[in-house]
């Protein structure tokens, strides 16, 4: 068995980590940040760049993948933190919708769960910015696990329901 924890840094994510830590059994745990270079996205937008822009790296390494693997570093030093001893810190080059990569991530490694953070947005920043779990959820074909934010995942449940 093997965790898929997306984890881009934020409060959400931090709390999915936490969550998925302090409630399910340590399995080997992957801490997944998806990173895209900044040239690809103006290379789809040759008009706003002023021309063509080359989609080439003069380096060895993306800048933006280097912030990805200190993120992902950091997302996998919580997860041990919390009680995942065995996490691994990948950032992951994503060639489309961030969620079309969580997706390519958890079937390349057979993850057995998908835990994502979600934001939270009302039904309408959700329709209009789209929602990353809710696609994750739809479109991986794997048990999913969604941890809303922080300060819903500390309240109590209905009255008369235990924890």
């Amino acid at each position: 068995m093997t965790y898929l924890i997306a984890f881009d840094g934020s409060d959400d994510a931090r709390a999915a980590i936490a969550y998925t830590g302090a409630r399910l059994r340590p399995e080997p745990t992957v801490v997944l940040t998806v990173w895209e270079p900044l040239l690809s996205h103006l290379a789809w937008a040759p008009l706003s760049a002023g021309g063509p822009v080359p989609a080439q790296q003069q380096d060895e390494q993306w800048e933006e993948e280097r912030q990805a693997e200190r993120v992902a570093r950091e997302g996998a030093d919580l997860a041990t933190a919390a009680g995942l001893p065995e996490a691994r810190p990948v950032a992951g080059r994503g060639t489309g919708p961030v969620w079309a990569t969580i997706v390519d991530h958890a079937a390349e490694l057979d993850a057995s769960l998908i835990v994502v953070g979600s934001r939270g947005l009302s039904r309408v920043k959700s329709v209009l910015l789209g929602s990353v779990s809710d696609r994750v959820l739809h479109h991986a074909g794997r048990p999913t696990l969604i941890v809303p934010p922080a300060d819903r995942t500390s309240r109590p449940g209905p009255p008369g329901q235990a924890d």
